[in-house]
């Protein structure tokens, strides 16, 4: 059974979500948002570490699955997201977890079969595939969308072996490195 962490970084909300297979079934064990709040981005970032350094305490992934930068309607919003981006790696890296990254148009066309979709139809097809009495919000499902689409790409490539520390050690180096 694989355990995937899906990441939707935004610099004011995240989506997350953890997803796994069950048999030939995808079941979604805990999603939500990580509110960030509006104030300066530095503190927004630490908020993100804090949350997402917890989540993965809490959860125990296998991987984590990050949605890759897109071109946003300015530089600076680019740039910004880069950011929410670099704290998820950095967390997933200091848990020593594996991370794929996949661009918006893959996890389209991974969870709906086509790399234009919009919103309401990632939506629709994240909340069939998993089997959800309602559509979750649009920041979980982009999580649950890139949950999903590393099941479905880890299936055609060779699994890769990580060395991982103890559960304990993990704890140990990320209480060293938070702020």
């Amino acid at each position: 059974m694989k355990r995937v962490l899906g990441i939707d970084p935004g610099s004011l909300i995240t989506g997350f979500a953890l997803v796994r297979e069950s048999g030939s079934a995808r079941v979604c064990e805990r999603s939500g948002q990580i509110h960030l709040g509006s104030g300066e981005l530095t503190a927004r970032l630490t908020v993100l570490f804090r949350e997402l350094s917890t989540l993965i305490e809490q959860t125990h992934p296998d991987c984590v699955a990050v949605e890759s930068a897109f071109h946003a309607k300015s530089a600076k919003s680019s740039l910004v997201l880069g950011h929410a981006r670099g704290v998820a790696l950095l967390v997933a890296g200091l848990a020593e977890l594996p991370v794929a990254e996949y661009a918006p148009r893959e996890v389209k066309m991974a969870v709906v079969g086509k790399g234009s979709a919009t919103k309401d139809q990632v939506q629709y097809m994240v909340r069939r595939l998993l089997s959800l009495q309602a559509a979750p919000r649009a920041d979980e499902a982009d999580a649950m969308a890139v949950g999903l689409c590393h099941l479905h790409r880890a299936k055609l490539r060779i699994p890769r072996s990580a060395p991982r520390r103890s559960a304990s050690e993990a704890a140990l180096w990320r209480a060293k490195a938070r702020p």
